[in-house]
């Protein structure tokens, strides 16, 4: 099948902005852009899912063109509840570059910063030049703005979907490009810079959007226990990525995998089909884990990943190095105890048990294991010279529960 119908087929388009559009993405040969403005120093999962598209287009035979923008993230994107709170020009460079550094690692692709072209506009340039192409009944049908009509939408924000259209058009004159991909929410930003092309230099653009990738309660895919998946190895762990695509919801794994991988319609199926009828095994989120971690990290950070956490399932966590042992207890409270402190009271302090009669109870049971050693000594006390780099130590109590301590 060609790209367009292989983007179908994974459910990556949504919207689209010329029945053209289907024979073009075929034919191949197409500049297109895909942005994101620079609120973070690293890119999240969610960024992940859009960008990869950038890659499917060019093994299709399209020319890519990452866009950071330096500019527009100074003004902020509107957001459907809420203004967005303004960031400094320092933050704002700061994060350009590491989004700059990251996506070329990542992607390879060429990076343009679209405040190079809007430092360069006076106010009144930019309302001549510009603002007289739009038509403000046209700027309050598009969604986002009437969402927030109620609540209220300040000049600044109403005034970005100028900003980003001037994009599309600036990009088409200088790099060629024919064509915006983004997610749905862009939808009215990219059909302003269609209008905005067609009506100031009479040439013809096209877009088309992507679902946004979601949970089944229809919340944004990308973050567990409140804490987002950046693409930073430094920032979320290979181990930690492991863990949020094991733990996906079986109901939407599928779909994950469509989005978040290059496995083909034969092996997803395969995988949709195992998943049906054998989910206690989770072959797909394991092939999901797989895909994505091996992409962004390598293969090696991938069988990293899966030894923590099948050391810390069945095995002995002194297999693992320190290194290992601080990715698969991230998540963990680290609790401060005293050197010395009896093991007893530990377990009573770290919320591993109600009582120093309980903590009594699951010693003798041999319930108990301190850095991967069985305890059933009553009178042990937790020492820092025993300590995983004489830093932490790691308790365990029963099959599967952890606990961290520091001294």
């Amino acid at each position: 099948m060609g790209i367009y119908e292989e983007l179908q087929w994974r459910g990556l388009i949504k919207d689209e902005s010329s029945p053209e559009l289907k024979d073009l993405l075929n034919k191949g040969g197409m500049t297109f852009y895909i942005g994101t403005d620079p609120t973070g120093d690293s890119l999240h999962i969610g960024h992940f899912s859009s960008f990869l598209i950038s890659k499917r287009l060019k093994d299709a035979g399209h020319n890519p063109v990452l866009l950071v923008g330096g500019g527009t993230g100074l003004i902020g994107d509107p957001k459907p509840d809420a203004e967005r709170p303004m960031i400094t020009v320092e933050e704002v460079n700061h994060n350009f570059e590491c989004l700059k550094n990251q996506a070329e690692k990542i992607f390879g692709f060429e990076v343009v910063n679209n405040y190079d072209w809007l430092k360069n506009f006076s106010y009144i340039e930019w309302l001549r030049d510009v603002g007289k192409y739009f038509n403000v009944g046209y700027m309050l049908n598009k969604d986002i703005v009437r969402r927030r009509l109620d609540e209220g939408i300040t000049y600044t924000e109403f005034s970005y979907m100028t900003m980003q259209a001037y994009d599309f058009m600036y990009l088409y004159q200088n790099k060629g490009v024919t064509l915006q991909v983004a997610g749905q929410d862009q939808w009215g930003n990219i059909t302003a810079g269609i209008e905005l092309t067609r009506k100031k230099l009479g040439k013809e653009v096209y877009g088309f959007t992507m679902p946004l990738l979601t949970k089944s309660d229809g919340s944004k895919f990308g973050k567990t226990n409140g804490k987002a998946i950046w693409l930073d190895i430094n920032k979320t762990s290979a181990y930690e990525m492991y863990q949020f695509f094991i733990n996906s919801e079986d109901s939407k794994v599928i779909d994950y995998l469509k989005f978040l991988t290059f496995l083909s319609k034969e092996e997803i199926e395969a995988l949709e089909k195992s998943n049906n009828e054998h989910p206690e095994l989770r072959e797909a989120h394991k092939a999901l884990a797989r895909e994505v971690i091996t992409f962004l990290h390598g293969e090696k950070a991938y069988e990293s990943a899966v030894k923590i956490a099948d050391t810390f399932f069945k095995g002995n966590i002194r297999d693992l190095s320190i290194d290992e042992l601080k990715q698969g207890t991230a998540d963990l409270e680290r609790v401060k105890i005293e050197d010395g402190a009896p093991l007893i009271n530990t377990l009573v302090t770290i919320g591993a048990c109600k009582s120093n009669r309980e903590a009594r109870d699951l010693i003798k049971g041999s319930s108990i294991s301190v850095n991967g050693e069985k305890i059933t000594d009553m009178s042990y006390v937790m020492n820092k010279a025993d300590a995983f780099n004489s830093e932490f130590s790691i308790i365990k109590k029963g099959k599967k529960f952890y606990f961290a301590v520091e001294f």
